[in-house]
């Protein structure tokens, strides 16, 4: 690399030669992805130990440093877009997405309020217009009403800032003192609300985590919620805010909401709808009537960083009144005072968030909606259902196999089933099975436990992901199971 390329490290020939480099280099591992362990099989420390203890004094070439990348970086990492990725809940990509993020990071643009960078603004603005349009949310939680919507990076920060609005909204109403305000959910709702409730300083004893059954499909029980909530009015307790789940990250149970909002706002509380994963699948209209009580909310979200075609990090939220947020998280500093915010004509995004600087997120997921289409986008998500569908059918068919829970979406639970196994036999063979398939390096799968019972999950949403990786995963778990029954039938 020359002098004059490292007197401006914005030289736009040098730009052009390296990034061609960079795409080739990517472009080379997606070809080759499933080459690598699906899981990364490093010791803790590796790269600790690898690289120098001091940065480099002088400069060095894009290709020796992604010859490192290839070295040292790549063996480290768990590919989470290889095709043989089932764990947790998919985080997809698309070259429409790539291309919107290297237009974002381009522009580098801080768009804190609308003269930071009106397009950034106003194309937020228009692309949760759309997304709102096809979601078929309540035009209550659109700008042309009270309404908006914002791009946060995850879903917790999400609730943080729907909790401190719940909060600023509730000690504006009535005298209270702020322990005495109660936070419900189920005990399927994500962990990071847990967390975010301890950010904004509700006490963990005062986060009502509500059992669910089986027998409900692990629905959160209106009947309940009612009778966790009339228990602590009855002790002098207020309650504040509900999240209620579309798609929970164990198995992607649905509460109903519709009775749940009913009963929330019997008690004037704060009712939070969070459909991280499954909110994506309800732009199709056979996923539509999962939704069917959102006009009860408060406010909405979902990721698109999980099933949508867009990386990390994007988070959507909406909410049926945008002053609950901005009168909770706004400030007005001599520095950022100007004309157009003086106005109240436009909106300021700083005032919808927790940090005052934010990315150009809508860039990408504006390329992303361009690029595939609205039919794209359901044609993805109805391919992913689909496989999972059939997988599931291939385990019910098969009596070493049992699915726990009915498959909402494209996540399927399931544990191995033995001849006169007890429960925690069954949890031993099914945790058994899960490493045996995840040391293959071929496949990726994670597990939870539901009701006391180890069950695997298979959830399939890999932008890479074909039936044929599908029908290998299917024909490793016999494999598999059969080895495993079989070693066990031996020691007894």
């Amino acid at each position: 690399m020359g002098s004059q390329a490292m007197m401006n490290p914005l030289d736009p020939e040098e730009f052009r030669r390296q990034a061609h480099v960079v795409v080739d280099f990517l472009a080379d591992y997606y070809l080759n992805i499933e080459n690598y362990p699906v899981c990364s099989q490093v010791e803790p420390g590796y790269l600790t130990k690898t690289m120098p203890q001091s940065a480099p004094l002088q400069p060095q070439p894009i290709e020796t440093i992604l010859q490192d990348v290839q070295k040292h970086i790549i063996p480290g990492l768990t590919h989470w877009q290889s095709p043989g990725f089932f764990g947790y809940f998919q985080s997809n990509a698309s070259t429409g997405n790539f291309l919107g993020e290297m237009l974002l990071t381009g522009f580098n643009s801080v768009g804190f309020n609308w003269l930071a960078s009106p397009a950034a603004t106003e194309l937020e603005m228009v692309v949760m217009e759309w997304l709102l349009k096809l979601l078929q949310l309540p035009k209550s939680f659109s700008f042309s009403s009270d309404g908006g919507g914002v791009i946060h990076g995850s879903t917790c920060e999400s609730f943080v800032c729907t909790l401190v609005a719940a909060r600023e909204k509730k000690l504006s109403q009535r005298e209270a003192d702020f322990g005495m305000l109660v936070v419900y959910c189920s005990d399927q709702t994500h962990f990071s609300l847990q967390k975010a409730c301890q950010v904004v300083g509700i006490s963990p004893n005062n986060v009502r985590s509500i059992q669910t059954k089986k027998s409900m499909n692990f629905q959160l029980s209106p009947d309940a919620l009612l009778t966790a909530i009339e228990s602590d009015v009855r002790a002098g307790l207020v309650p504040l805010y509900v999240c209620l789940t579309l798609g929970t990250t164990s198995t992607t149970a649905v509460d109903p909401l519709l009775a749940l909002s009913e009963i929330a706002k019997r008690f004037l509380m704060w009712v939070h709808v969070d459909a991280a994963y499954a909110g994506s699948a309800c732009i199709c209209p056979e996923f539509r009537h999962f939704l069917d009580g959102v006009e009860g909310a408060n406010s909405f979200s979902f990721n698109p960083h999980k099933w949508f075609l867009t990386t990390l990090d994007c988070c959507c939220l909406w909410v049926k009144d945008q002053t609950d947020l901005t009168k909770a998280l706004s400030n007005d500093p001599e520095l950022l005072k100007n004309k157009a915010s003086d106005t109240k004509n436009v909106v300021d995004y700083k005032d919808w968030q927790i940090a005052l600087s934010r990315r150009f997120r809508a860039m990408k997921l504006w390329m992303v909606i361009r690029s595939y289409g609205v039919t794209g986008l359901q044609g993805v998500i109805r391919k992913h259902v689909k496989l999972a569908k059939h997988f599931e059918a291939l385990l019910i068919a098969d009596k070493r196999f049992e699915v726990v829970v009915p498959r909402n979406f494209a996540t399927v639970c399931f544990k191995v089933l033995a001849p006169n196994a007890s429960n925690e036999d069954s949890k031993r063979l099914t945790q058994a099975l899960l490493d045996s398939l995840n040391a293959s390096g071929l496949v990726y799968m994670t597990h939870a436990v539901i009701e006391g019972v180890y069950v695997i999950r298979v959830a399939i949403g890999a932008t890479l992901t074909e039936e044929k990786h599908v029908r290998m995963l299917w024909d490793m778990v016999q494999e598999h199971a059969t080895h495993l029954l079989a070693s066990c039938a031996d020691i007894e």
